[in-house]
This record gives structure tokens, C-alpha cells and sequence, in this order.
């Protein structure tokens, strides 16, 4: 299996799907999602899971900062900016909805945009093909859809790509 984003250029995520973009929230998060595609998934693929995160965050933050939680994702590809309309997948909480920023679960459950604070951060997309759907609740948190998929997880694809402070 494989995953692939046009949001990638030259190992780079490109501007508008974070901090140098011009679509926020009301409180300031960057909300214009990251395009993806998923190649080669195992046949017995009921759902996908998607965690987006950034681990060079640790050093600022004080953890591994969560831009965007998906279950239940059962097709293969996913437009940009598609976050914020889509209906046929459930989202959870990302870390904008942490002690740090204090945002609301709600505002929260959706693409929280790259803003690396200190230097470029390398931003990881994780998709897992699963036997089955999680029926996860919209905003559940990104330990309960790891502790979920345990015993689940087919195939797991990875890429990574930077953002510029």
C-alpha cells in the first residue's frame, strides 16, 4: 500500500495548507486540508484510518502535535480542503484543542493546518487499512482510535513532508 499527496512538492507541503495559507477558522487554526491518495490497499480494506502529525512539535509543544484524526474513510482518495465538507468520513480532535490553544472539540474536529513555531517540522501522514469500520464518535481522540484499530490494522502507509516556519 502506498500513500501520495499533491500537496507535496520538492518534499515541501506547499503553502496553503498551513500558516501561509488563507483559510482559518474564526479563532485562528488554518483549515485548508491536504489532498491524499491511497494505492494498492489489501482487498479485504473495509475502512482507512489517517493521522497527520508532527513530531518535531515535542520540543516546542512538550508532545507529538495531532493536525488531523480520519476513521471510517472508505475510499481511497481525499480532495484538499475537502476537511470541511466532507461527510462520509468522521474526524476527530486535533491538538489545537489542547491546553496549549484551548480550542473548543468541535472547532477542533477537522484539519488543524501546519504552524511550526521555531524551524521547518517534518509532517507525517499515517494511513492504516483496516478489516473493519471503528464507528468512532466526531471528535473522539487520537488514543481511542489507536486503542480501536489494534487487532484491525492490514496494511500501514506512510510520507512525510516539510513546512517552513
Amino acid at each position: 500500500m502506498q500513500v501520495v499527496s499533491s500537496g507535496i512538492q520538492n518534499g515541501k507541503f506547499l503553502n496553503k495548507y498551513g500558516k501561509r495559507g488563507s483559510q482559518f477558522t474564526a479563532n485562528g487554526m488554518p483549515s485548508y486540508s491536504i489532498p491524499f491518495e491511497i494505492k494498492n490497499a489489501p482487498k479485504q480494506t473495509k475502512s482507512f484510518a489517517v493521522v497527520f502529525e508532527d513530531k518535531d512539535a515535542a520540543q516546542v509543544a512538550g508532545f507529538v502535535w495531532t493536525h488531523w484524526l480520519i476513521a471510517d474513510l472508505q475510499r481511497t482518495s481525499v480532495l484538499e480542503n475537502e476537511s470541511i465538507s466532507a461527510k462520509d468520513f468522521t474526524q476527530g480532535a486535533n491538538s489545537w484543542a489542547s491546553k496549549i490553544n484551548k480550542f473548543s472539540i468541535a472547532e477542533a474536529s477537522a484539519y488543524g493546518g501546519m504552524a511550526p513555531p521555531d524551524k521547518p517540522h517534518r509532517y507525517e501522514l499515517y494511513v492504516y487499512a483496516l478489516d473493519t469500520k471503528l464507528n468512532l464518535k466526531p471528535g473522539f481522540r487520537y488514543n481511542e482510535l489507536h486503542f480501536a484499530m489494534q487487532g484491525h490494522i492490514l496494511e500501514t502507509a506512510y510520507l512525510v513532508g516539510i513546512y517552513d516556519s
